[in-house]
């Protein structure tokens, strides 16, 4: 088949996946192993190899996604259902005081979503939001921007998280350079889009706490069956598994190969180790030493299993995607297009996500096809340390500008600031749209020192 013809045939595919997304309401799972489906066999390819190439790419993708998202996600539901995420909240208030409270929101949120989902981690601190902005008389979104943005900031950039750890997969990164580099990223977007952008924002649009959502004084301190958590317990659990990664990938930078403690290194930071551990502390220090029985914190994990599931299935089904591109010749001739364009690799996968984001608003499904679609130009130009790391976050703030309608956290926002379409976009979506080009232009800016 000609090149024009499979440039006529990944189009094609692409714009299929977004009508069947967003017109027909198919499930990004099912829509992504249709679209595979459809690619291998209009590409001419073998039915048979279709079907090893979809199989080849699901294994390989959830052989590491699974892990890590499943460990991830229980991690994160103990943390919650503890009240880990209010120990934090409270103790950075009280630390910062009530002056500087959007700070120690954004912070809060910043921690919180490493291990936390972002609307889950929303719903459980948005009665402090409440509590701040009726006792000082301010907008809501004073102390509320803050937090979005901490929450997002971390959603989108760095792991545990689902969407960069199924991105770094996908392009086959370092996590500990994904760790480092939504880091960098992700303080400054935290900035400018939480306590600078709402302190703004918050001046124009004078929203208080909506009717629908009044909660009393006693239920703004959220009951918990158990007395909360320590603040140095939350965060060191929080940080153990970064750390571990981190550590591994600066260890094999500066040690040779065969040094010993490169070698346990290498071993306790693999993200398998590092989130094993920090899950297996989390069940005794946040669970059996706290009071809860064994099945009880067996029925939590189970429990945290139930979203992260989802999440697993679409990220693989975006791996069977990317397989089939690459197996059968589209992702080639894909590859030498994007290295025709003389975009540099950074701002193409920007560009990419950006566009898949707009069209149909899910940042999980922005980010895998856009991982999909950048991993031809990544084997065609042998990318590979830091610079894969540079382009995990790329498309992760790609994916984040722009949410609008289409997007479910814009309603979620919506509902629960009590904000009409009109504000939701004047807030949320700038909020977002700062963080994702902020993002980008940190590194951006990184990649021009890195090749």
């Amino acid at each position: 088949m000609s090149d024009l013809s499979l440039i006529f045939v990944a189009i094609t595919g692409i714009f299929l996946l977004l009508f069947l997304v967003i017109r027909t309401k198919l499930h990004a799972f099912v829509a992504l192993l249709l679209v595979s489906l459809v690619v291998g066999i209009a590409a001419g390819m073998p039915l048979g190899d279709v079907i090893d190439s979809m199989e080849s790419g699901m294994g390989g993708t959830l052989g590491f996604v699974a892990v890590v998202v499943g460990l991830g996600a229980m991690f994160g539901k103990l943390l919650e259902v503890s009240g880990g995420a209010e120990r934090l909240a409270q103790t950075l208030i009280a630390k910062f005081g009530e002056d500087k409270a959007q700070w120690a929101l954004g912070i809060t949120g910043f921690l919180v979503a490493i291990p936390v989902f972002f609307d889950v981690g929303f719903i459980i601190l948005v009665p402090i939001v409440y509590g701040l902005a009726k006792k000082a008389g301010k907008s809501i979104l004073y102390y509320g921007i803050p937090l979005l943005a901490g929450l997002a900031v971390t959603h989108s950039f760095i792991p545990p998280t689902p969407g960069p750890i199924a991105v770094a997969d996908l392009v086959g990164a370092d996590l500990g350079w994904v760790i480092l580099f939504g880091v960098l990223a992700g303080i400054p977007s935290m900035i400018l889009a939480g306590p600078l952008f709402g302190r703004y924002i918050a001046s124009k649009i004078n929203v208080g706490v909506p009717d629908y959502m009044e909660i009393s004084e006693e239920e703004q301190q959220k009951e918990y069956d158990k007395e909360l958590p320590g603040f140095g317990l939350i965060a060191t659990l929080i940080f153990i598994p970064l750390v571990l990664i981190l550590v591994n990938t600066i260890s094999e930078l500066l040690l040779a190969e065969g040094n010993l403690f490169r070698s346990i290194a290498t071993f306790l930071g693999h993200p398998f180790v590092a989130l094993t551990i920090a899950t297996l502390l989390t069940f005794t220090f946040l669970g059996t030493k706290r009071g809860y029985t064994r099945d009880e914190v067996q029925e939590i994990a189970t429990k945290a299993l139930e979203p992260a599931g989802i999440i697993i299935l679409v990220t693989g089904a975006g791996g069977v995607f990317k397989q089939v591109l690459i197996d059968s010749g589209v992702g080639d001739v894909l590859g030498e297009i994007m290295i025709d364009s003389a975009l540099p690799p950074v701002l193409l996968a920007f560009v990419i996500s950006t566009a898949v984001r707009l069209a149909q608003g899910s940042a999980t499904v922005a980010m895998v096809t856009a991982a999909g679609l950048v991993s031809p130009l990544i084997e065609t130009l042998g990318l590979d340390g830091p610079v894969l790391g540079l382009v995990v976050i790329s498309i992760a703030a790609g994916a984040t500008v722009f949410s609008h309608v289409n997007d479910s956290g814009f309603w979620l926002v919506n509902r629960y600031f009590g904000l009409d379409v009109k504000d939701t976009l004047k807030s949320w979506t700038v909020m977002e749209t700062i963080i994702g080009f902020v993002g980008f232009s940190v590194v951006f800016v990184i990649s021009l020192f890195i090749s």
